[in-house]
């Protein structure tokens, strides 16, 4: 993941542009927000996925830059004033901290629409139809049916309660579908049949679950020092939670039982995806 997750860097440090004109405030936040480390796991579910179907590297991990800038854009929003007022991110100051919030909005609107256009690059992939499907399947994950619809949610969760299975839809789409499409996209480039992405689809729906309870686990349980950001916001907020709903013990219970499940769905490979299963025990046990 570290070896996979330094080159992505160096591929997003490259497609991140640069100017000495005056809109150049803009391209350094944009890099702020998107070359500040963290594990990249979304980059990571890309080339793994992509690599059981023999895809070109300097393809693959094209898609996963372009992933990467997605999730980083939804950081950078997800920090302002007017969504969770972060304060750190990744153990540094917010991009609006850092910068401005009105540049910190404007980096975000960068780094989305920069996305796209690497999707749309024929150097991601020479057929046209699968860099439309890659296009049309991070617009469907990233929008309001995904990640966008997700977030919404979640600010009306602030003010109102929300039982087990509304949160459950919360959380499918505001992390579910990002990571469902990290691995998909590795099916798209790869041209694999209907069955395979179907297994895919459902290891990450499970592994997307498991991801966000740890998540809830460790605002409640983490530190700033060990998770890179501000703990204690969902409880502040009043959001309901896996935590809140489920209690720490049953909601880690439910991260395990769903990380063991997502590993299942990966049989079908025939032992070429156990790099992904461990995935699965990986976003159980982090600390970050």
């Amino acid at each position: 993941m570290a070896e996979i997750a330094q080159a992505v860097e160096v591929k997003i440090g490259a497609l991140l542009p640069t100017t000495e004109l005056a809109e150049a405030r803009v391209f350094d936040a944009m890099r702020y927000g998107c070359l500040n480390g963290g594990k990249r796991l979304r980059p990571f579910l890309v080339m793994q996925s992509a690599a059981l179907f023999g895809v070109n590297p300097d393809c693959a991990i094209r898609a996963a830059a372009a992933v990467e800038m997605v999730h980083s854009y939804s950081l950078v929003h997800d920090d302002l004033p007017a969504m969770d007022d972060g304060e750190l991110r990744r153990g540094r100051p917010t991009c609006h901290r850092q910068f401005d919030e009105a540049t910190a909005i404007l980096a975000g609107d960068g780094l989305l629409t920069l996305a796209f256009e690497v999707l749309a690059d024929p150097a991601t992939h020479e057929d046209p139809n699968i860099r439309c499907q890659l296009v049309t399947a991070l617009a469907k994950a990233a929008g309001g049916h995904g990640m966008v619809g997700g977030q919404m949610l979640d600010l009306i969760a602030e003010h109102e309660t929300f039982d087990l299975g509304t949160t459950t839809r919360l959380q499918r789409m505001k992390t579910g579908e990002m990571i469902a499409f990290s691995c998909e996209a590795g099916g798209i480039l790869g041209k694999a049949n209907p069955p395979q992405r179907t297994a895919l689809r459902a290891y990450a729906h499970d592994l997307g679950l498991a991801f966000q309870i740890v998540d809830d686990l460790l605002d409640v349980e983490g530190t700033a020092e060990e998770t890179g950001k501000t703990v204690g916001r969902d409880a502040q907020a009043g959001k309901a939670t896996f935590v809140s709903i489920l209690g720490r013990d049953r909601a880690r219970a439910q991260a395990e039982m769903l990380a063991n499940q997502a590993a299942q769905h990966l049989d079908i490979f025939d032992g070429r995806a156990d790099m992904l299963k461990a995935v699965a025990d990986f976003v159980v046990a982090r600390r970050a």
